[in-house]
């Protein structure tokens, strides 16, 4: 299955506070476990999703430097924590806060990625919707897509650097601030 071209409605829609999304990925980002919650929120049933990049339920607007660092950070093999919008097969999107870390075989040799998603602090969401639009606009002012990602997260970055935060630092001193 292909990723079907969605049309974003606009709608968000919100799942409860004491529930977890949970899917695990191999390597490359296929789907290899997804939980009844991840089924419903995304929309796309267990046979749908089995097998499928990860990014089947990527909203448009999400900014793309964030999953640059998503995985360079994954790579490194550290868990991240981040705020996404994701969407659904409707076309409706849903916010989390990510939860993601490398997963190992009893080898120890590294399999893939675990992610956990919590319904996200809804003043943080503001917040990230502004910030995250504004990476967005600066990633589609640049004609080649690679060069856009890498000024978006060269400003965030900096963004960072002035705070004199590291990202999961930041990350955390909003949930601390709210």
């Amino acid at each position: 299955m292909s990723k079907e071209n969605i049309t974003p409605t606009g709608n968000e829609i919100y799942f409860p506070e004491d529930e977890l999304i949970v899917s695990k990925t191999d390597l490359k980002g296929k789907i290899t476990y997804a939980n009844k919650l991840f089924e419903e929120m995304s929309g796309y049933n267990r046979d749908e999703i089995l097998g499928q990049p990860h990014n089947l339920i990527r909203h448009p607007d999400m900014p793309q430097c964030i999953f640059k660092l998503f995985w360079e950070t994954l790579q490194q093999r550290k868990e991240i924590f981040a705020y996404v919008f994701n969407m659904h097969r409707s076309g409706d999107h849903y916010w989390v806060l990510a939860h993601v870390v490398p997963t190992y075989d009893l080898m120890g040799n590294h399999v893939g990625y675990h992610s956990s998603r919590r319904s996200p602090n809804r003043k943080i969401v503001q917040q990230m919707q502004a910030y995250y639009k504004e990476l967005v606009t600066i990633e589609k002012s640049h004609s080649n897509p690679k060069a856009g990602m890498q000024a978006a997260l060269d400003s965030f970055n900096n963004f960072l650097s002035q705070k004199e935060l590291s990202y999961a630092e930041y990350i955390f001193s909003l949930n601390a601030a709210a």
